[in-house]
């Protein structure tokens, strides 16, 4: 008789795919006998005793909770000693710094500005520079300018510390999602040792501070998620407020803070669809659920988006720069404006120097300068434009159609114009006549072309337009800044108006005025008086066209969105495009042209950018694999299910993050930069530090034993750090360099 074998114990190799056999009794698995393992002999059935459940190796369990404030205080420590190291470096404006450095003194001085970006950034930007003692007089005229005595490292010191933040940021959210400290660390380390994250962190730039309220929001979304067990508890409403000052924030520095209010929607709306389908919820519960969002994730987003703009408009009270973007009611509540708080007459008359303002969000002032249209575009006779700016060249006189009497004298009674009247507008610096013919406009073809014409004053029937004020009746006045004029072409019946176009060089990339033959009532084709010059005549205050603030928020964001769609590139300059970027095809000249300047350039390091290129279509890959394997009922044991559940839920939001912060970019007609693509780099970052620590969970548990296993991880782990390390002249890259410097470093 046979002696009875011992039973051997559970093998622990890492837990493999087992697929229930048709008509097999019992849970018995399909598997492959082990390695060195020879056939048993037939024998009487013997009781096997029952399997313990897999666990993963030691390496890749939970993480010690021990370990956990040590791997953090090591990611903030590397993370804030890589973006303040060499901070001052160089001592002179850097790319566009020349902006927001400007815009920062703005705000110490409360002079008005535009800008196509909300106001959060700067003002932050702002309020550093003044904690830290800069006085706001450095004028930020060009890169390359010098410092000199102006203390500019307070507003450097901002960005780089909120720079900093976004490391420990994305490794708390990774830590969340995969609940792997090997996972997080290795995430951090792809931020850490980026040559662009550094170079990006370490200017007075508005990126890393979208970037810090970005993961702000992402953190806060992934953390509430994770309260979704405990509705209603003091963490659950800390996480989900904290997500909406987040999403504040973002779309207080860039409009492209949508694309993360996006993310959070669609997360929101996962949610919520699950709760209904959740049977033992009752609908009062759920009402619950859906007015705490209503609450958190819109009500709260918008008041602080709102009272943002309402800081904004209250410390930027002195006239500025930005004065022409804006209507003429807005322009004067502005301190220092020509139409702030003063009086002007009220009724317009023959004789009165006045300027026109475009009606169009955004529109400009009716322009004429001594320049000619060019050959082949229409008759070339001096140009007519609509520009933003203030100017002597906006001033027009209002004269009859018919008469060259001089209406200055004295001794002529004042006579008023009246809607419905035919007049002449003659330029005050040039002489010539607001004229227009049949040949088409300059960019808006199906359009006529208007010019200035004639000789002091003197011009033909072309320069005939008929005044007529929208909602009036004949011989009623027309009234400053509160009229709405049109200006009919009395010989071919068209309408005075600005397409918003920009002008080539040759027009000094003005706006385009056109007559249009089309009586369609727009915007476009409508002015108001604003500036009026008549001693003849009495004043009165504008005090009474003060707009409500309603009026003044959404005029800001009209031309916010109008200015974003008109950025152009400049002579020069270096643009991108999309599909640039993930390959880090080109950067970005941060300072130095000549091999004696500081150099400082914005690239990505290669190796980083390149792993997490590879990593999103490995990541497809790994995805689609583990939903057929699903789907076609494989059995996965408990290790690889809570794999599965990484892959598939937490790599899951972070590639949704990644797409709709990159896809995007695709559909915009506006200039590009390298640097957009940052906030889509983090979510990529992410996914890499998900997906290789799932793959290498996955082919150490072939090894046995366990710790066979844990060396197997381990010197995968060690492996991606010391490639991630690897930098080849990244110290120059990241921190600049001179010629000098260079050579002595390779």
């Amino acid at each position: 008789m046979r002696a009875p074998r011992p039973v051997r114990p559970p093998r622990t190799p890492y837990p493999g795919l087992r697929r229930s056999r048709p008509g097999a009794a019992g849970s018995t698995a399909l598997r492959m006998p082990a390695a060195g393992r020879g056939q048993a002999d037939p024998g009487p059935p013997r009781q096997r005793e029952p399997r313990q459940p897999r666990r993963l190796p030691p390496h890749s369990a939970a993480s010690p909770a021990a370990a956990r404030p040590a791997a953090l205080a090591l990611v903030i420590l590397l993370s804030f000693a890589s973006r303040f190291h060499r901070l001052a470096e160089p001592p002179h404006v850097c790319w566009d710094e020349t902006h927001f450095g400007k815009m920062g003194s703005y705000y110490i001085n409360r002079t008005f500005f535009f800008d196509v970006h909300p106001p959060l950034g700067k003002m932050l930007i702002g309020l550093a520079g003044y904690l830290s003692g800069y006085d706001g007089t450095f004028p930020f005229q060009k890169p390359g300018d010098r410092y000199e005595q102006h203390n500019y490292v307070g507003m450097r010191g901002f960005c780089a510390f909120l720079g900093s933040c976004l490391v420990p940021l994305v490794y708390l959210t990774v830590l969340e999602l995969s609940k792997s400290l090997p996972a997080a660390l290795l995430t951090a380390f792809l931020l850490i040792f980026d040559t662009g994250c550094i170079t990006l962190s370490q200017y007075i730039l508005l990126d890393p501070i979208l970037m810090f309220f970005l993961m702000g929001a992402v953190l806060s979304m992934v953390k509430c998620n994770s309260c979704a067990d405990r509705p209603f508890s003091a963490s659950w409403w800390f996480w989900m407020s904290l997500t909406g000052v987040s999403l504040a924030g973002a779309m207080g520095v860039k409009f492209v803070g949508l694309f993360v209010v996006l993310l959070v929607g669609l997360n929101t709306m996962h949610d919520l669809w699950d709760l209904l389908g959740n049977l033992s919820l009752s609908l009062v519960m759920f009402g619950k659920h859906l007015l705490a969002r209503v609450l958190c994730l819109i009500l709260l987003p918008v008041a602080l988006y709102t009272a943002v703009f309402a800081v904004h408009f209250t410390v930027l009270n002195k006239s500025g720069p930005g004065d022409g973007f804006f209507s003429s009611a807005f322009q004067s509540q502005l301190i220092g404006n020509n139409l702030h708080n003063i009086s002007v007459p009220e009724h317009l008359a023959y004789g009165s120097v006045v300027t026109m303002k475009n009606l169009r969000m955004a529109g400009g002032y009716l322009h004429s300068h001594w320049h000619l249209y060019p050959e082949g575009v229409g008759a070339r006779q001096q140009q007519v434009t609509a520009y933003l700016h203030k100017d002597l060249n906006n001033f027009w006189i209002i004269k009859k159609h018919d008469s060259d009497t001089d209406l200055s004298d004295p001794s002529i009674p004042v006579e008023f114009v009246r809607h419905g009247d035919i007049i002449r507008l003659e330029h005050k610096e040039t002489s010539r006549n607001l004229h227009s013919h049949q040949h088409e406009a300059p960019l808006t073809r199906k359009h006529f072309q208007v010019t200035a014409y004639g000789i002091n004053g003197t011009g033909d029937s072309n320069d005939f337009w008929r005044i007529e004020v929208v909602g009036r009746k004949a011989e009623k006045l027309i009234r400053v800044l509160r009229s709405q004029v049109r200006l009919t072409h009395v010989a071919t019946g068209c309408i005075l108006g600005s397409s918003g176009k920009i002008l080539p060089k040759w027009g000094w990339e003005q706006l385009e005025v056109t007559c249009t033959p089309y009586l369609k009532e727009t915007p476009n084709s409508l002015w108001n008086f604003e500036d009026h010059i008549n001693p003849k005549l009495p004043n009165i205050s504008l005090d009474v066209l003060k707009p409500s603030f309603a009026e003044i928020l959404l005029e800001s964001h009209m031309v916010m969105i109008q200015g974003n769609t008109a950025l152009k590139p400049k002579d020069n300059e270096v643009t991108s495009k999309p599909w640039h970027w993930p390959i880090n095809y080109q950067g970005l000249r941060f300072s130095g042209v000549n091999e004696t300047d500081y150099r400082v350039y914005l690239l990505g390091n290669p190796v980083i950018w390149w792993l997490n290129l590879i990593t999103i279509g490995l990541y497809l890959l790994i995805t689609v694999f583990t939903a057929v394997a699903l789907k076609r009922g494989v059995q996965l044991t408990s290790e690889l299910k809570e794999l599965s559940r990484v892959v598939l839920r937490g790599g899951g939001q972070i590639m949704l993050g990644w797409l709709l912060h990159y896809l995007p970019f695709f559909m915009m007609g506006r200039v590009l930069y390298f640097h957009h693509y940052f906030p889509a780099m983090l979510f990529s970052s992410m996914l890499t530090g998900i997906t290789w620590d799932t793959l290498l969970k996955f082919f150490a548990g072939f090894w046995t034993p366990s710790a066979t296993a844990r060396k197997v991880y381990g010197a995968g782990f060690l492996a991606l750090v010391l490639l991630i390390i690897y930098r080849k002249c990244s110290h120059c890259m990241s921190h600049g360099f001179t010629e000098v410097m260079y050579m002595q470093e390779g």
